[in-house]
């Protein structure tokens, strides 16, 4: 169990909560079963793996969160900016919960006024311009430059620390979403080693090793090396390491990932379920993350 974001035990509550499934899996579930019937097993599982919803779970303090690809990826990013500059977890924490309150962790083009992007910032109020704010890199190093301004930003409740950064209309809804945004951070950070996956289709495209390199480091200053279709990026410990991998697997849709390896564990793209398992070739230990794309 994770301490919480001043590095104390979190409670167990015994309650695991997850967001629901949507009307779309649900009919795929329908569909699977009359396959079942009308062609067995096989048919079943055909249905599933043809049909199956994109996803990615997250799993800290007996709690699971679900969120698309596209939410990871972006939450990943918020993350790995603050493991950049070497911020706390609670930093994380209230950014994640303040970008699923404004923008559902997505990197939106419209909102109110001239809002745009994750944290829904405004080109008017000196946030930057409009192309700037909708680079989730900067717009992330944009909330926390806010952050840190805010006095005893670490000692706020959640919410209170993300108004005072975004002067929202509803100052409480931040609160809303604080355990999401512990559950990602504690999984993003590494603090919860191997406590986030995606079940993911199969690759429709290669993936560029030298381009996911350029990612890591315009994003949290990464070096690495490149050997055909892998990625070697090498962490300054493990907790970092862990990090680093679920970023690529959080990736791993947008970047034609197939393959994260780490501390002797190993994310598969092609395994139906969203969980790491023993690394059987090893690869990978210590701080080592070894990072494969789609040839």
């Amino acid at each position: 169990m994770p301490p919480d974001d001043h590095g104390h035990r979190l409670p167990e509550s015994g309650r695991t909560t997850r967001r629901g499934r949507s009307a779309a899996g649900t009919a795929v579930l329908a569909v699977a079963l009359l396959a079942a019937g009308a062609g067995g097993v096989l048919g079943a599982r055909w249905v599933l793996t043809e049909l199956r919803s994109q996803e990615c779970e997250f799993r800290a303090a007996e709690r699971t969160e679900t969120f698309t690809p596209e939410q990871s990826a972006n939450a990943a990013t918020i993350t790995m900016v603050a493991v950049e500059r070497d911020l706390p977890r609670r930093a994380v924490s209230i950014a994640l919960a303040t970008a699923i309150q404004e923008s559902g962790l997505r990197n939106i083009t419209y909102g109110d006024a001239d809002s745009v992007g994750l944290f829904q910032q405004r080109p008017s109020q000196g946030w930057g311009t409009e192309e700037e704010i909708l680079d989730p890199v900067y717009a992330s190093h944009a909330f926390y430059d806010a952050l840190l301004e805010v006095p005893g930003w670490q000692d706020l409740e959640i919410t209170v620390a993300a108004q005072e950064v975004q002067r929202s209309a509803y100052p409480d809804a931040y609160a809303d979403h604080e355990w999401e945004g512990r559950v990602l951070a504690s999984t993003l950070t590494g603090e919860t080693p191997a406590g986030m996956g995606c079940s993911l289709d199969p690759a429709g495209e290669s993936g560029s090793a030298t381009d996911l390199l350029a990612k890591a480091e315009r994003t949290f200053g990464a070096s690495g090396q490149v050997e055909g279709t892998t990625l070697t990026i090498t962490a300054a410990s493990e907790d970092s390491a862990w990090a680093v991998a679920a970023w690529a697997v959080a990736h791993a849709e947008a970047e034609s990932v197939v393959s994260v390896q780490v501390d002797g564990m190993q994310w598969d793209r092609s395994q139906e379920t969203p969980t790491w398992h023993n690394d059987e070739d090893g690869g990978a230990s210590g701080a080592t993350v070894l990072i494969t794309v789609a040839g």
